[in-house]
């Protein structure tokens, strides 16, 4: 069964991604774990993959932390991560990335010389003492196909594809796809696209139209009913931090809770595929 409030279930590790940069992956992977823990009250935890640390970024700032002294590197350095976590607001946590972190490869090298499988099972390894404490995990990676992404889609069960209505972004989820049943073949994976979210930045343009035309062509149910569409509140938050204002009346800013109410919409749809998947095994 999909966690709907406290009731416990196993864990669920999420990587989000997309082979192509720039499609709204962080932001997205960003507001899905702030829905998780503040709207459903899930234990959830973000770890941070990308060593431009956007994800950790933000987070921090949603929750007021200057500096974060703890991150993923020291972690996987130490063949440990309960020690590198980071409490951001109630129900979310944080594995915070750092600009060191660009050496994994090396890291995995010198850790496990010649045994490629346990270089990309390294951060599955690590995780099986969290599951216990978390009811969702996600895990945002560079749009590169490299130890990062090799190390999120190795330790999640369900893979979430950010889609941005360009031709680019479209190749690259196809990229994704494609490489992610590379893993599964090879290393006998157990891996499933959960949802492609489509994220518009022209609500009617003849591009974005055409594209996603041709996601839902392709992808079939896959690709989510709900549409993220540019907003400006969601640009404020990569500066500001995830918020949700309110007015003197004590109701929510209007455009606080439209940015809200969008991801709340693909959580759910997020979480109805996941039903419809486990309850189809």
């Amino acid at each position: 069964m999909v966690r709907e409030d406290k009731e416990k279930t196993d864990c669920t590790v999420n990587v989000v991604g997309n082979f192509k940069g720039g499609v709204g992956k962080t932001k997205t992977l960003t507001m899905l774990a702030y829905t998780s823990a503040v709207y459903k009250h899930r234990k959830t935890l973000v770890i941070d993959l990308d060593p431009q640390a956007n994800a950790s970024s933000i987070l921090a700032k949603t929750g007021g932390i200057k500096i974060i002294d703890k991150n993923i590197y020291k972690g996987f350095v130490n063949g440990e991560l309960a020690s590198q976590i980071t409490p951001i607001m109630e129900n979310l946590d944080l594995l915070s990335s750092v600009t060191q972190f660009k050496n994994l490869p090396k890291l995995l090298m010198s850790k496990f010389p010649n045994d490629d499988t346990a270089q990309i099972n390294y951060l599955n390894e690590l995780l099986k003492p969290l599951k216990e404490k978390y009811d969702t995990i996600y895990i945002d990676v560079p749009p590169t196909i490299s130890d990062f992404s090799d190390n999120a889609m190795m330790a999640a069960d369900y893979c979430i594809i950010v889609l941005q209505t360009q031709e680019l972004s479209l190749d690259g989820a196809q990229t994704y796809i494609d490489y992610m049943q590379y893993l599964i073949n090879t290393y006998d994976k157990q891996l499933q696209v959960l949802g492609i979210v489509p994220c518009m930045l022209r609500p009617g343009g003849r591009v974005d139209d055409k594209v996603l035309s041709d996601a839902r062509n392709a992808y079939g149910n896959n690709v989510l009913d709900t549409i993220v569409k540019y907003q400006e509140r969601l640009k404020v938050y990569d500066v500001e931090g995830i918020h949700l204002k309110k007015n003197i009346n004590n109701t929510p800013d209007q455009w606080d809770l439209k940015a809200h109410t969008v991801f709340k919409n693909v959580l759910n749809e997020l979480d109805q595929h996941q039903l419809e998947l486990e309850t189809n095994l």
